[in-house]
């Protein structure tokens, strides 16, 4: 299956990081929830090291609620209690000399231990407690975080209309294709790399009863309708994130 992953490179802006993947995951059902946010509300929320990314002026953030699956590392099997669990993501948009990623807010899961060793590798991860189950063709996703109950998300999704590909240069496409993720910690800024095959996406419908999963951001900025994507499926790659150096902006993209 990797194998077959890493040969489709035809959509990524650069090329496959250097060194061998260290684990795979399968993502099920996501719902992509994306809402335009001022540049200076956002700019204001970043770590030092990190430029804002906008599209048409706008700036983004991206709600996620999925399930991972067929969680393994590299050359090991997969655990059926450990390799699967929920998760709940909120990002937005960077760039990091000229080159765009992601930068993680905050990262929820329902399994305790991929909390603790995602932190270990410097990812905003928060334990929470979730349920996802589907009746019909809709899926009903609620998270709670544990320790403080006020960041939480409820609500449901469905998929409408055909699958199809985000077109290259459009706004969908410069939301979904994104293989560079960044962390901040100690005042060290760090970066991971990704892979997977280009995003095969439907639009969606849903249905929020809660979301608060934003208390950094002013109240009502979330307040419009946001763009809504969903992903059956899809199996990705991930490298070792490491600490990015000072002089990373002399390298070409491929040894980052």
């Amino acid at each position: 299956m990797y194998k077959k992953i890493l040969k489709s490179i035809e959509h990524r802006e650069y090329p496959l990081p250097k060194g061998p993947w260290i684990m795979m995951q399968k993502w099920d059902h996501l719902l992509f929830m994306h809402w335009p946010v001022s540049p200076e509300i956002m700019e204001a929320r970043l770590p030092p090291g990190l430029k804002l990314d906008t599209y048409d002026g706008d700036a983004w953030i991206t709600i996620i609620p999925f399930k991972v699956s067929a969680m393994r590392l590299r050359k090991m099997p997969q655990l059926p209690y450990l390799g699967s669990f929920l998760e709940l993501n909120v990002r937005t948009y960077v760039k990091h000399n000229g080159i765009s990623g992601i930068y993680f807010f905050s990262l929820d899961a329902s399994k305790l231990h991929v909390v603790i060793g995602a932190r270990m590798a410097t990812l905003p991860y928060f334990y929470a407690r979730m349920e996802m189950k589907k009746e019909d063709s809709s899926f009903y996703f609620s998270s709670t975080r544990k320790g403080n109950e006020s960041v939480a998300f409820k609500g449901s999704y469905q998929p409408i209309g055909a699958p199809f590909y985000p077109e290259k240069d459009s706004l969908n496409h410069w939301l979904m294709e994104r293989y560079f993720l960044y962390t901040y910690r100690s005042g060290s800024l760090f970066r991971g790399d990704i892979h997977h095959r280009r995003w095969e996406i439907q639009e969606a419908k849903a249905k929020l009863e809660t979301q608060a999963m934003t208390p950094f951001l002013p109240e009502n900025v979330l307040d419009t309708k946001p763009i809504l994507h969903y992903a059956r499926s899809k199996r990705a790659l991930f490298w070792m994130i490491k600490k990015v150096k000072d002089d990373d902006k002399r390298l070409p993209p491929e040894n980052l």
